[in-house]
C-alpha cells in the first residue's frame, strides 16, 4: 500500500501539468496516474506512453488530461473478494491498482511488487500478556516489543499481515500497553488502521473478541502476538474458504520416532507390529481464521480461550472446524532458549 496523493490528477489538467508530475514519480513501474473528475470519481489512467501516442495521434502537449487517458483501467473494489482478479493482474504485470468505493472514489493504491494480495479480513493480534517466563527480559519491557532482530516481534508479524493486504488491524493490550500504543500509534505510519482494545482483566487468548463491535469484513483472523512465522497468510485463507469452514487453525505437525517395535495387540495376541514406526501429530499453533458471527458464542468480558471456542464448535455438530498444516517456519517465544534462539533464526528465515 502506497501513498496515493500523488498519483492523482484531474481531468482537466493539461497533459503537460500531468508529464511533469510523472517525471517526478520514483520508478517506472509507479509512473502511473489516476485520473479523477472534478466529483473525485476516477474515469481513466494516464501515462508518459499515453501521452506519447497521443501526441503522434496529433493531440496537443496543452490539452486536457482526458484527451490521453485511457479510459479501460484496471482497478480493484474495496469491498469486494479480490484474490483472485489480483492473480490476474499480476500475470499481466500490471502492479499498480487503485482500490475504489462503491461511488467509484479511489480509497487506496496497492503497489503488487509490495503487496502480495489484498485478504477480505480484519486481524486481531493478542498483545496483553505479561511473559513471565520471558523475565527478566520482560521486566520493564512488554513480550511483544522485545526485538527479534531489528524490530519488535509485534512488528514482524503486522508487517507479515500488512504484506498480505490485511490494513485493519486490532490490538488487545494490558501488561505496560502504553508501550505498544506508543510505538504503534494509529497505524497510519504504516498506511493501515490500528485500534487497540484494552483489557481490564485478562480475557484469555479469544476473550477480547467480544469486545470488537463490528468488522468491515464476514472474516477475522485472530493470532498471538508473540509467534515468529513465515505463514502463507494467502494460502491459509485460500484454505479455510474452500473448506467451507466456520474456523480453521494453523495447526503444527510434530513427528515422533519410535525406536523401536510398535505391536498392534488384542488380549495377548500380536495381530501385526511396525518396525520403528513415526507418527505425525498435530498441535494448536496460534493462528486463527473464523467467521466473525462466531463472537456470538464469547461472553463479553469474560476470560474466554480459542480451544473453548473449538469445543463450542465441536459440540454444536452443525459447524465445521478444520485445521491447517503450517508447513513454514513456526516458533512461540515463550520461553528465553525460544527468544535466544529466534535471534539466531531470523538470520536465515526468508519472508519473502
Amino acid at each position: 500500500m502506497i501513498s496515493y496523493k500523488e498519483h492523482i490528477v484531474n481531468q482537466s489538467e493539461i497533459a503537460r501539468h500531468a508529464l511533469r508530475i510523472l517525471d517526478q514519480l520514483s520508478d517506472s513501474v509507479s509512473r502511473t496516474l489516476f485520473v479523477v473528475n472534478n466529483e473525485n470519481q476516477i474515469v481513466g489512467s494516464i501515462t508518459d506512453g499515453d501521452i506519447r501516442r497521443g501526441l503522434l495521434n496529433d493531440a496537443e502537449i496543452s490539452q486536457e488530461i482526458k484527451a490521453f487517458m485511457n479510459i479501460n483501467f484496471k482497478f480493484l473494489r474495496h469491498d469486494h473478494d479480490n484474490v483472485d482478479l489480483i492473480k490476474e493482474y499480476r500475470k499481466a504485470d500490471i502492479m499498480l491498482i487503485p482500490i475504489v468505493d462503491n461511488e467509484f472514489k479511489i480509497v487506496q493504491i496497492i503497489d503488487l511488487r509490495k503487496t502480495r494480495t489484498l485478504l477480505p479480513i480484519t486481524a486481531l493480534i493478542m498483545a496483553g500478556g505479561k511473559g513471565e517466563r520471558l523475565r527478566p527480559f520482560t521486566n520493564d519491557i512488554p513480550k511483544p516489543m522485545l526485538k527479534v532482530g531489528e524490530k519488535p516481534i509485534l512488528e514482524h508479524n503486522i508487517d507479515r499481515l500488512i504484506s498480505f493486504g490485511v490494513s485493519d488491524i486490532f490490538i488487545s493490550v494490558k501488561y505496560l500497553k502504553e508501550q505498544i500504543i506508543k510505538y504503534f500509534g494509529d497505524g497510519s505510519e504504516k498506511g493501515v488502521r490500528i485500534h487497540y482494545i484494552e483489557e481490564n482483566e485478562p480475557l484469555g487468548t479469544l476473550g477480547a473478541l467480544s469486545l470488537i463491535d463490528s468488522i468491515d469484513h464476514e472474516d477475522i483472523l485472530v493470532m498471538n502476538s508473540d509467534l515468529l512465522t513465515n505463514i502463507d497468510f494467502e494460502d491459509f485463507y485460500n484454505f479455510y474458504k474452500s473448506e467451507g469452514a466456520d474456523m480453521a487453525l494453523a495447526s503444527i505437525p510434530y513427528v515422533v520416532n519410535i525406536p523401536y517395535a510398535v505391536l498392534q495387540t488384542q488380549n495377548h495376541s500380536v495381530s501385526s507390529f511396525a518396525e520403528k514406526p513415526s507418527y505425525t501429530y498435530y498441535s494448536n499453533g496460534g493462528i486463527y481464521l473464523l467467521k466473525y458471527t462466531l463472537k456470538e458464542y464469547v461472553t463479553k468480558g469474560v476470560f474466554f480461550n480459542a480451544t473453548d471456542l473449538m469445543d463450542r464448535i465441536i459440540e454444536s455438530k452443525e459447524k465445521i472446524l478444520v485445521h491447517y498444516p503450517l508447513l513454514g517456519y513456526w516458533l512461540d517465544i515463550g520461553k528465553q532458549q525460544d527468544f535466544i534462539k529466534a535471534q539466531e533464526d531470523i538470520k536465515h528465515i526468508s519472508f519473502s
